[in-house]
């Protein structure tokens, strides 16, 4: 009975801190009316985005219209004046394969430099995070030339390769894998399991969060990646999203066709505001958890 009621007690007194806790002050309140005018702000875009790719072409300029309602009409009628589907199957196999690349060579990298001891491992890792401070346009030239004399220009493959390694990714896997307990990895080894059986059977469950928060990040980079595929890739059949859709965008606007241009957009940027609503809480907890701050 007594230890009910203390059960009770510690249950009540919990929910005071969180009331206080939660207590609203003028600085929160300012904060959060900050917050949410800023956020507002943001989404502002993408409202008229979605509104411009569904109202009727008539009143694609007339933003104070009301009274109309949501048509398809814009989507269908663009999805036959481009071949949309090619363009995402294109883009879908890029992204796979250069994930699935990256998940491989991040956990590999990332293990090494976490749980490995070997000479320079630490002036190794620098360097190799140097990459991050690197802009990605600056390594055109010299990757265009290496993927040339491979003879892999105009391929998807050869738009893959310069992106199956990833420092960032590294860094994160590194810094989620010396979270992990080392006792783990002593005990799959006193069972005798090989490097390949730990990281399988250990590792990869733990690492899970990783693999969803820098999926998201490489899968949003590549999807919406334009400048290096443009160059690489010349045939109309193995053009991506990005590219089919900047041809299309300027085609649409000799004749102001913003609807239509919005629907493009839309279908584009669809699949990305998908995968993030889904996995936005698994790729918060991720960066919470790998010791970035």
């Amino acid at each position: 009975m007594l230890k009910g009621v203390n059960d009770m007690t510690a249950i009540t007194a919990k929910k005071r801190e969180r009331k206080a806790a939660w207590k609203m002050t003028p600085g929160k309140f300012l904060l959060y009316a900050f917050m949410y005018t800023f956020a507002i702000l943001c989404f502002i875009p993408l409202i008229w985005l979605v509104r411009t790719a569904f109202v009727p072409k008539e009143l694609e300029l007339k933003m104070l219209a009301v009274g109309w309602l949501p048509t398809f009409s814009n989507i269908t009628r663009i999805w036959g004046m481009a071949p949309w589907g090619n363009y995402y199957v294109n883009t879908l196999i890029l992204v796979a394969g250069v994930l699935g690349a990256q998940f491989i060579t991040i956990t590999m990298a990332g293990y090494a430099f976490a749980r490995l001891n070997f000479y320079g491992k630490n002036t190794l890792f620098i360097l190799f995070l140097t990459q991050i401070m690197i802009a990605a346009d600056v390594l055109i030239l010299p990757n265009y030339m290496t993927i040339t004399r491979l003879g892999l220009n105009d391929t998807l493959l050869g738009a893959m390769m310069p992106f199956f390694a990833s420092a960032m990714g590294t860094f994160l896997m590194r810094q989620t894998i010396k979270t992990i307990p080392y006792e783990l990895e002593e005990a799959a080894k006193i069972d005798g399991c090989n490097l390949f059986k730990m990281i399988i059977r250990i590792y990869l469950p733990l690492l899970v969060p990783c693999y969803i928060a820098h999926g998201l990040i490489a899968a949003s980079y590549q999807w919406n990646n334009f400048l290096w595929p443009l160059i690489v890739i010349n045939k109309p059949a193995k053009r991506l999203l990005t590219v089919g859709l900047a041809i299309f965008a300027q085609a649409s606007e000799i004749g102001a066709l913003w609807s239509d241009t919005c629907a493009a957009t839309l279908l584009t940027v669809a699949p990305l505001l998908i995968l993030f609503f889904f996995f936005q809480k698994r790729f918060i907890e991720s960066f919470a958890h790998s010791g970035i701050k």
